[in-house]
Formats: structure tokens, C-alpha cells, sequence
């Protein structure tokens, strides 16, 4: 029987970034993925393939909206569906060969087929074909993901009602895509094929998109989307969906009651993801699942077998893979004897949308909530040379400090690049800065991150641009 220091139950960004980290410390480490290619969800069916298509889309959308602007004319434009479905899987096998390369050169060993517990320290693994063999691990790291959820009475049936996975892979541009969720997943996809000529509706049941992320955002993202063409639907709540061969009917009560019909060729439902843990056979382990369906972990992510650790969305907080990546180092760093941490309120979350969202830190809401005083300094993105240049003006960056200290406690931003720019904010905020610091760093000139500095600026209402 095989032996291992570290095992580790699934290739995502957390698993995949534990193995290769625990092989730097010395430990001997397995990795165990019942997929034929590494890197889970983000991948294969998430982050990635997205990115290729929000990509792929925006380069069409601008061909169609701005290049004549530019002085670029631009006749017989037409999309290749298929060519950029295709490109998408290119990008996705790199990347996904990428991590074949990174398990072989940190010399960690590669197990395909179902891992489960047959006790803390043995772990049976289930290929496909037929076969199993069975490990030993004094350490495992469960890192087995999650799946997209739905509401009890949908049927995904994956050709007319679909999830996320099927929305990356579709053979034809959607006449009418309804969108039910207007959270991150259903508005990036949304914006790809309403660049594509889709019309688009979404239905949120919340009084806003996006819920989680600060008010600002919201109320921006969602005017910058609907001068797109993209229709929303807050307040509503979906009652019924019925699917015929050719189409989709969905009715939602509005914010008095009252239903509503919607028609479409495609319905995506994206309204959250559960965590995974299908098959592992955790009891075996003493490994307690909490009402939610996450795997129960204490502050150093161990779980209810002190030998055995969960990290990504198979725990508590945010579905990020970043998150899953950092909390993936900080295992492998505890098994090995060290002492690191992670600040959960400085993981930034993101909207790869059109223009971009990111966020660090507290929302207004939140401080209000908490009963923090607290200063606010905003800067519009129409201000700036670089975004008029490129004519990307939509948006703003807001920064919320401390009122007494100054300290820097939320950064909040629209617009191009954002996505890029709130690393230079989690860096501040790592370092505990004040808006004053940061309004004296020097930006390079023409940039869009002129932005932060200005924002920071406007908190003592000192900006020199607005």
C-alpha cells in the first residue's frame, strides 16, 4: 500500500495549490481527481472558459460599437459560434495540460477516479474502470469543490433549462437567454451572449443584483448592463418553469404579487452553488457535515478529524478560487509546522462584466450596520485621460476609511480594469493604510488606477481632477 504525508482529494485551485505546496515543504503528497483533467470547476466549467467567452465576446462587441469611433472601419462582421467555442477549449486544455505539468515537475503523484474515506487515515480510490486501490494518508486535504444548486422545483434538464456548465458549451447563440439569478455567474454569461445578439432577461429575487457587494456597484453595474440591452427583473420572485423542445416558460411574481410571464429559447439558473462532498463517505472518517452541507472546520481549517482539513467551497465563506488557493497554502504550511494566516476580509470578489466590479474590504452597509464612523471618497471614471482614450467612462471608485484613524476599510469599484486594479487596494489594506498614504503614492499618468488615488484623494474632499 501506498503511503503518503499529504493526500489530497480534488485538483481545483485549492487542491491542486495545496499539492504543489506541500511538495515544496518536503511532504510527500498525492493528489486524487475523478475527472480525466486537473483543475475542477474553475477550469474546466468555471473561471477560465468564462473568461475565454466574456473575452472573445467583448473583442465582437467592440468590433460592432466602437472600432468606427476609433476610425477603424470593420465591414462583413459576422460571429464564428463555433470558432469561439472552440478557442475556449483551447485555453481551457492549456491551462488544464499547465497543471499536469506543475504535478509532475513538484513530483506529486497523480490518482484518477472517486476518493473516499475508509477511515481517517486510508482512502479508497474507485477508477473507471472497475478497478480501486486503496492509500494511506497521515494528512488529507478535502478540496472537492462544489456544484451549481437550483430551486426545488426546476427540472435542469441541460438542453432548454441549463446551469452554468452547459451555458459555456451551448451549439448556437440563444434568441432569448433568461437568466434566473443576477449574481455573478448569471450576469457575466448573460453579458457574453447579449454581445453575441441574444436578448437577455434577468430575474433577481432580491431588490438588487449583485446583493452581496455594495450598494454603489449595484446601482452602476445595473445601468451600464440595461444600456447594453440587458433587461432586469428585481424583486421577482420564480414560481414555475415549464420547458417545451423549441422553449421556456418561466413565471414570477413582481415586487406586488402580481405574475409575470417570460418566454425563451435557453433558461440559465444561477442562483448559487452547494458544496460537493458526494461519494466521500465522510461519516467514515468522523468527519461532521453542518445543516448547509458544508464540511465543518475550526480557524485552522482542520476538521472534526484533527488529521483531516477541508478548504474552498466545500467550507464556509466565499466560492472564490482565490480564496480556495489561499486557504489551500495555509494547510499545507500548517501540516508542515508553520504559523501563516488569512485575512478573509481582504479576499476581493469580482465581476468579469463589462465594465468590471471589484470590491475589497467593507461595504457602506456593513459599517452602518456595525455602527463605524466612517469618511467616503468617490471618483468618477469619466474624469480620467486614459478612460476617455479608450473610451471606457463608465464607473467610479469609492474608498470608505476609518473617520478617526483614517485607515483604509473598503475600496469599491466600477469600471475598466477593475478586475486588475483592486490588487493595489488589498495591498494597501494588508499594510493597514490610510487614505493619505495612498493619495501620496505617485500613479503613472495616463492610468486608469489615477482613479484610487483620486478617490483616496476625495476623501478630505481634496481631489484635484473632479
Amino acid at each position: 500500500m501506498k503511503t503518503y504525508d499529504v493526500v489530497v482529494i480534488g485538483s481545483g485551485p485549492g487542491g491542486y495549490v495545496a499539492a504543489i505546496r506541500c511538495a515544496q515543504l518536503g511532504l510527500k503528497t498525492a493528489i486524487i481527481e475523478k475527472y480525466t483533467t486537473l483543475g475542477g470547476t474553475c477550469l474546466n466549467v468555471g473561471c477560465i472558459p468564462s473568461k475565454a467567452l466574456l473575452d472573445s465576446s467583448h473583442h465582437y462587441h467592440d468590433a460592432l460599437n466602437h472600432f468606427e469611433k476609433h476610425g477603424i472601419e470593420v465591414k462583413g462582421l459576422k460571429v464564428n459560434f463555433e470558432q469561439m467555442i472552440a478557442r475556449k477549449n483551447e485555453v481551457v486544455a492549456q491551462t488544464s495540460g499547465g497543471i499536469n505539468f506543475l504535478m509532475d515537475k513538484n513530483k506529486v503523484d497523480m490518482f484518477q477516479g472517486v476518493g473516499s474515506f475508509k477511515d481517517t487515515t486510508h482512502i479508497d480510490i474507485a477508477k473507471a474502470e472497475g478497478e480501486s486501490e486503496t492509500i494511506e494518508a497521515k494528512h488529507t486535504i478535502i478540496a472537492t469543490g462544489s456544484k451549481p444548486t437550483s430551486l426545488p422545483f426546476i427540472e435542469i434538464d441541460k438542453k432548454r433549462v441549463i446551469t452554468s456548465t452547459e451555458a459555456l458549451s451551448l451549439k448556437e447563440v440563444p434568441k432569448h437567454l433568461i437568466v434566473i439569478g443576477g449574481g455573478v455567474i448569471g450576469l457575466e454569461l448573460g453579458s457574453v451572449y447579449k454581445r453575441l445578439g441574444s436578448d437577455v432577461s434577468v430575474i433577481e429575487f432580491m431588490p438588487k443584483i449583485i446583493p452581496t457587494m455594495d450598494v454603489m456597484l449595484a446601482k452602476e453595474l445595473q445601468k451600464a448592463l440595461k444600456k447594453q440591452g440587458i433587461k432586469f427583473y428585481t424583486g421577482h420572485k420564480v414560481t414555475s418553469v415549464k420547458t417545451s423542445s423549441k422553449e421556456v416558460v418561466i413565471i414570477a411574481d413582481d415586487k406586488k404579487g402580481n405574475p409575470v410571464e417570460f418566454k425563451g429559447d435557453y433558461c440559465l439558473v444561477s442562483v448559487g452553488r452547494k458544496p460537493f462532498t458526494d461519494g466521500l463517505a465522510v461519516e467514515n472518517a468522523g468527519v461532521e457535515i453542518n445543516e448547509r452541507g458544508q464540511v465543518k472546520t475550526n480557524e485552522y481549517l482542520q476538521t472534526t478529524s484533527n488529521n483531516i482539513y477541508a478548504i474552498g467551497d466545500v467550507i464556509t465563506g466565499a466560492m472564490l478560487a482565490h480564496k480556495a488557493e489561499e486557504e489551500g497554502t495555509l494547510v499545507a504550511e500548517i501540516i508542515a509546522g508553520q504559523k501563516p494566516h488569512i485575512n478573509y476580509n481582504l479576499i476581493p470578489g469580482v465581476v468579469y462584466t463589462w465594465p468590471e466590479v471589484a470590491a475589497v474590504g467593507k461595504t457602506e452597509e456593513q459599517l452602518k450596520e456595525a455602527g463605524i464612523d466612517f469618511k467616503a471618497g468617490s471618483f468618477p471614471m469619466r474624469a480620467l485621460g486614459r478612460a476617455r482614450a479608450s473610451m471606457d467612462i463608465e464607473g467610479q471608485v469609492k474608498v470608505l476609511t476609518d473617520a478617526k484613524t483614517d485607515e483604509i476599510l473598503g475600496v469599491h469599484m466600477i469600471g475598466a480594469r477593475a478586475a486588475d486594479m483592486i490588487a493595489e487596494a488589498v495591498v494597501a489594506m494588508e499594510f493597514r493604510a490610510s487614505s493619505e498614504d495612498v493619495a501620496r503614492i505617485s500613479h503613472a499618468h495616463p492610468t486608469f488606477t489615477e482613479a484610487i488615488k483620486e478617490a483616496c484623494l476625495a476623501v478630505d474632499g481634496r481631489s484635484i481632477h473632479s
